[in-house]
C-alpha cells in the first residue's frame, strides 16, 4: 500500500476565489484519504512518504476539453493528418506523456483520422482510448460536408440522411460522442440547418451519448444553439442572442484561444504566408479579439465554459493547457473561474463527476504548482510535482 502526505500546501479547487492555506493531504492507493489543517494530520500510515509541500498549491488534475491525441500540432498540423497510422499512434503515446507531466489527467479527444487498424476501420483515437483504459473520452472523426477538410481526413455527408447515418456510424464504431463540423464553404451559411442538426442530437441523445460541433463562425453557432447540441467547439464568433440561447438550452462553450495565440508566435518563426507578415498578424489579432468578445458574451449569459488547447488538430501542443487559462483570464474570467474551466467544468462535459475534482474519497489526481494560480494563472506552468 502506497501512501504519501503532502504537508502545509495551499489548495485551489476551482470553486472558490480564495486559496485554502495551510493544508495537508493524504493520498493512499490512488485516492485522497483526507484533507486536514497542517499540524493536525494525526497518525500517519506506516511507511508513509512525507512531502514538504510548503509554498506550493495543490490543483486538481486538469481536463483538456478539446484535444486531438493522435496529432502533434505545430505550423504544419493539417499535413500531419495524412501520416501513417503507426505514426499517429506513437504521437498519441508521446502526447499522453506530455499531458501527464503538465498536470493534465483527462483528455477529451474531439476528432482523429479514420483508418483501418485494430482489426477494423474507425477513428484512431478510439483505439488509443481502449488501450489506455481510462482518462480519455473520444469522438470519432470529423463529420463534414464534402471538401471542407483534406481528402480522407473526415467522414463526408452530402445531405441530412447521410449526416444521420454518419453520426450513427460513429457511435457504432465505439465513439463516446459525435463531432459535427458546422463550418461550411460559405462563412455566412452553415452547412446544415437547425432542424437537420436537431434530428441528429435527438437520435444521439436517445442512445445516451452527446453531440458537439465545431463552429468558428456565427452562422454555425446559431444553428448549434437552436439545435441544442451539447457544446460548441471554438465559438470564435457569438452574439448576445446566440449566447442567451446557449445558456437557455444548456449548450457549453469549449474555448480554444490558445490556437490563435500560437499562430501569433508563428509570424516570426515561420515563412508560411498564413502567419508571416504584418497583414496576417493583424488578421489573427482581430480573430483573437473576436474570440475574447464571444467569451465575454457567453460568460455574461451564464454559459458553462470549458477550456481546451485544440492541440494536434490545431497548432498547439499537448502540454500547453495553462495557455488557455491565461487566455480566459484575458477575456474577463476570474482566475478561479478559468481554473474551473479546465477542471470540474471539463469533467461535467465529459460526464465524469470525478474528473477535475479534488475531495476526500476522490481520486488522487492532482499536481503541485509553484505559486498561487488564483492570483497568477502562469503558476500552472510551474509544475513542481505530479501525484
Amino acid at each position: 500500500m502506497r501512501s504519501t502526505v503532502y504537508r502545509d500546501a495551499a489548495l485551489a479547487d476551482g470553486r472558490s476565489p480564495r486559496l485554502q492555506v495551510g493544508v495537508s493531504l493524504l493520498a493512499e492507493d490512488g485516492r485522497v484519504r483526507w484533507i486536514r489543517p497542517a499540524g493536525e494530520e494525526g497518525e500517519r500510515p506506516p511507511g508513509c512518504e512525507v512531502v514538504d509541500a510548503g509554498g506550493t498549491t495543490i490543483v486538481p488534475g486538469l481536463v483538456d476539453g478539446h484535444s486531438h491525441l493522435t496529432l502533434p500540432g505545430g505550423s504544419h498540423w493539417i499535413e500531419r493528418g495524412a501520416d501513417p497510422t503507426q505514426t499517429l499512434v506513437a504521437v498519441a503515446e508521446s502526447n499522453g506523456e506530455l499531458q501527464h507531466r503538465s498536470g493534465v489527467r483527462w483528455a477529451r479527444d474531439v476528432g482523429s483520422p479514420r483508418r483501418a487498424h485494430d482489426g477494423g476501420e474507425r477513428a484512431v483515437a478510439i483505439g488509443v482510448r481502449d488501450r489506455w483504459r481510462g482518462y480519455v473520452r473520444a469522438a470519432g472523426t470529423w463529420i463534414t460536408v464534402a471538401g471542407m477538410l483534406p481528402g480522407g481526413l473526415s467522414v463526408e455527408a452530402r445531405d441530412a440522411d447521410e449526416l444521420m447515418a454518419a453520426a450513427a456510424g460513429q457511435l457504432a464504431d465505439g465513439a463516446d460522442f459525435v463531432k459535427l463540423y458546422l463550418d461550411g464553404p460559405d462563412p455566412q451559411t452553415a452547412p446544415w440547418t437547425a432542424a437537420e442538426v436537431g434530428r441528429v442530437v435527438e437520435a444521439v441523445h436517445a442512445r445516451g451519448a452527446k453531440v458537439t460541433a465545431h463552429s468558428t463562425r456565427l452562422s454555425g453557432a446559431r444553428v448549434c444553439a437552436e439545435a441544442g447540441v451539447d457544446s460548441i467547439e471554438h465559438g470564435f464568433e457569438l452574439d448576445a442572442d446566440v449566447a442567451r440561447l446557449m445558456a437557455e438550452r444548456g449548450v457549453a462553450l469549449v474555448t480554444t484561444m490558445t490556437v490563435l495565440k500560437s499562430w501569433l508566435t508563428f509570424s516570426t518563426t515561420t515563412t508560411i504566408p498564413r502567419f508571416a507578415g504584418p497583414e496576417s498578424r493583424a488578421k489573427i489579432l482581430d480573430r483573437l479579439e473576436q474570440a475574447r468578445h464571444s467569451v465575454r458574451l457567453a460568460h455574461a449569459a451564464g454559459v458553462a465554459i470549458v477550456g481546451g488547447t485544440d492541440f494536434g488538430g490545431g497548432s498547439a501542443r499537448a502540454n500547453q493547457l495553462p495557455w488557455e487559462v491565461e487566455c480566459l483570464v484575458e477575456a474577463g474570467l476570474e482566475p478561479w473561474e478559468a481554473l474551473a474551466a479546465v477542471t470540474w467544468r471539463g469533467g461535467e462535459l465529459l460526464g465524469e463527476p470525478e474528473a477535475g475534482v479534488i475531495r476526500e474519497g476522490g481520486p488522487a489526481d492532482f499536481s503541485l504548482v509553484h505559486g498561487d494560480p488564483l492570483a497568477d494563472p502562469t503558476a500552472l506552468w510551474r509544475i513542481w510535482r505530479v501525484a
